[in-house]
């Protein structure tokens, strides 16, 4: 039998595993438990909810885009009072908004927010509304799936007692795994809800009991093999890069999309208003009515199938274009590729656009 370098790899020791977890742990800069889940980040974001959150509990559910919404979903199978303060997307949530939302009930416990909206191309000031949060005793509960390695997360400082990233975007990495910090608050919160996740995949307790406690001596079930080490791969290569420098990258690429979006003069637009309320890690454009999005995407692709666009979902189909200029695509090049095809199609459509020159010297003036 021919050996092959992806499926004949030795055992993955708990050792392994465990100095993985302590190095995504300092990516976070915390000194709070991390327990690394097998699976896509929807399972530790689920997992966490419903380990936390039952009959009792008041919720208050910030809606900056789709997973706000699905937050809000779970939030109510397990019982919560949901208070949901959603603003438009292409905005973000203000501490202020926060702090109003407390005053009014002061009897929420809990509060759910998604730091980067990647769907919307929104974020959010994840610090200054965590002063609100721990300001009033709740429990601090972040997405940080497609802010990490974009922009700063650090949920400790930031009072955040579940903060569940993923590799998949701006880390370069694969879906398959993902990891959820914990503060004690939470792991207490958890304890004492009976209807938290026990003797399941989505429980964090197990986790805990079977895995932290004992000291990570013996996983408590077989790893995703080829997930770790592409994520202790993804880890090599922030290191190696700097992560202060991955995340520049992601800021100049949103910066040198927006910039060549307004040279292209296309009726094309930032859907976020506001740069700072721009995630970096994706720029969301909304199209005129006369060029549906989806449609637009779609004529893209066939002449690039490689380009990192993706149209809005849902509703937001007809109106917004992603350009995911996150992980190995945040780069100028990248940028520029995507611009000079939709330039080509909005032509084809008969829509004027600006000169490539023009974009070109936007993008790289942008970039610097």
């Amino acid at each position: 039998m021919t050996t092959h370098p992806l499926l004949d790899l030795p055992p993955l020791s708990a050792a392994h595993f465990a100095a993985i977890e302590d190095r995504v742990a300092k990516l976070l800069g915390t000194s709070q438990d991390v327990v690394i889940m097998q699976g896509e980040a929807l399972l530790p974001l689920e997992g966490a909810i419903r380990g936390t959150a039952g009959p009792g509990t008041t919720a208050l559910n910030l809606i900056t885009g789709p997973y706000g919404q699905t937050f809000g979903n779970w939030l109510r199978d397990c019982g919560a009072t949901v208070l949901d303060l959603a603003v438009p997307f292409h905005t973000a949530v203000t501490a202020a908004q926060v702090g109003e939302a407390f005053a009014e009930h002061p009897e929420i416990d809990f509060v759910s927010l998604v730091h980067a909206e990647a769907a919307t191309g929104n974020t959010n000031p994840v610090g200054e509304i965590g002063e609100v949060v721990r300001e009033y005793g709740a429990l601090f509960y972040l997405d940080a799936v497609a802010s990490i390695g974009a922009e700063p997360v650090v949920p400790e400082a930031w009072g955040v007692d579940l903060c569940v990233i993923g590799a998949q975007k701006a880390m370069g990495g694969p879906a398959g795994v993902s990891a959820v910090s914990v503060s004690e608050r939470a792991w207490a919160r958890m304890a004492a809800n009976p209807r938290a996740p026990r003797h399941s995949y989505l429980s964090l307790l197990d986790w805990r009991d079977r895995w932290l406690t004992p000291g990570r001596k013996a996983l408590p079930h077989a790893p995703a093999q080829l997930e770790m080490l592409a994520l202790e791969a993804c880890l090599d290569r922030i290191d190696a890069e700097g992560l202060d420098t991955v995340m520049s990258r992601h800021a100049r690429a949103a910066a040198a999309t927006r910039a060549g979006v307004s040279a292209l003069a296309g009726g094309l637009e930032p859907y976020v208003y506001d740069a700072v309320e721009a995630a970096p890690v994706a720029t969301t454009l909304r199209t005129p009515p006369t060029a549906p999005a989806s449609e637009l995407v779609a004529r893209a692709l066939e002449i690039d199938p490689a380009l990192p666009l993706a149209a809005g979902g849902g509703a937001l189909a007809a109106e917004m274009i992603r350009v995911n200029h996150y992980g190995p695509y945040a780069s100028a090049e990248t940028v520029l590729r995507c611009l000079s095809v939709l330039a080509e199609v909005l032509v084809e459509r008969g829509v004027p656009v600006g000169s490539e020159e023009a974009v070109r010297g936007a993008v790289e003036g942008a970039w610097g």
